[in-house]
């Protein structure tokens, strides 16, 4: 009898490898045209950001924001619903966390301020992603769409509440004035001396604990059941007993908390303060991690580990080999989504005849 879907271990992990290998052999050609060697740049990338221990230790920070916001877009994948606002969703819940860290960073402790501040990031990112998934489960509109223009709107409206109310007296700098000494994530530097001046911080930590629950959530809980249930026949399971709209509400406002929480490692373990455009697009490679991940822990966490080397190597690269400009690594990047995204199943047939051929 013929296969007509792939295995677990072929569409988990091969075609991932096929897509990702794809995506890297059209960006070899882009940099062969640029006048440079693939080898020799991939050699360069490799060594800066894995083999080098300070290299690594910004490869896991900037790891650490992406997997929140790829477990952002993934657990409102697995509800079917394709969450493209986790970029404004983070950049509000990085407005939620500055709130309470100028209201308290001066009287609270660092044991409570953290956490405090934590939840307010979450609390913000959920209630910016509670209205999409309102007005999705309410009243079909097309998650999508409105996620998209929630993005913008974010975006406009943070920056008016930064330059129009944060802006200490005398200062340029689109930004809030630094925050306490309390509120700064330990960095694990101080337990790694090898790490070097690194912003590597316990977000980390609870980037990596997150992936876990996630995990412990989505497949060994029977709410984790009703989810996947949901994104993957919604009259079934809407037979089946699960309420559809309160599931696609909640799964967004877990959405949007989750990518509220990646403002936690860039604002408190790094800058200090609330900046103007912080997110630097870290909600939309979400997706791209989500993707290429297939929205499990473990292809998130190396699909942000990935991102964060190219985006770490590609900083060195770039200045190591002026031929090569920093975009060169966002026209990898796109390169990524388009595989895993649009182009996914580009192998899947061949994959199957050869299992057929094997079989038979």
């Amino acid at each position: 009898m013929k296969t007509t879907e792939l295995p677990r271990w072929a569409s988990g992990v091969v075609l991932p490898l096929l897509n990702l290998f794809s995506a890297l052999l059209v960006a070899a050609g882009v940099i062969v045209l640029l006048g440079e060697s693939p080898l020799e740049s991939l050699q360069i990338l490799i060594e800066s950001a894995v083999l080098n221990p300070e290299g690594l230790g910004y490869t896991l920070f900037y790891a650490s924001t992406f997997i929140f916001t790829g477990l952002s877009v993934s657990i409102a994948m697995k509800a079917g619903l394709f969450n493209i606002g986790s970029e404004g969703q983070l950049y509000i819940g990085g407005l939620g966390l500055t709130l309470v860290m100028l209201s308290c960073d001066q009287m609270l402790p660092g044991f409570l301020l953290i956490p405090a501040a934590m939840a307010g990031a979450a609390a913000f990112g959920a209630l910016w992603a509670w209205l999409p998934g309102y007005l999705q489960a309410k009243r079909g509109s097309h998650i999508v769409v409105t996620t998209i223009m929630f993005n913008y709107i974010a975006s406009t409206l943070m920056n008016f509440i930064i330059v129009k109310y944060m802006i200490p007296e005398g200062q340029l700098n689109p930004a809030s004035r630094a925050f306490a000494e309390a509120g700064a994530m330990p960095r694990l530097a101080s337990f790694l001396p090898q790490l070097g001046d690194t912003p590597l911080n316990v977000s980390f930590l609870l980037a990596i604990a997150a992936l876990i629950v996630y995990g412990v959530v989505v497949w060994r809980t029977s709410w984790g059941y009703s989810l996947r249930a949901t994104g993957l026949n919604q009259n079934a399971a809407h037979y089946a007993g699960v309420r559809i709209s309160r599931m696609i509400i909640v799964a967004m406002l877990i959405s949007g908390a989750l990518a509220g929480l990646g403002a936690v490692n860039s604002i408190m373990g790094s800058t200090h303060y609330l900046s103007l455009n912080f997110p630097a697009g870290a909600g939309f490679i979400g997706i791209a991690i989500a993707l290429m991940g297939r929205q499990h822990p473990v292809g998130i966490f190396f699909s942000a580990v990935l991102f964060g080397a190219l985006i770490q190597g590609g900083l060195d690269l770039s200045v190591m080999k002026s031929n090569i400009p920093q975009e060169t690594f966002v026209f990898i990047q796109g390169l990524i989504i388009l595989f895993c995204g649009a182009m996914e199943n580009l192998y899947a047939p061949a994959i199957l005849a050869f299992l057929n051929r094997r079989k038979g």
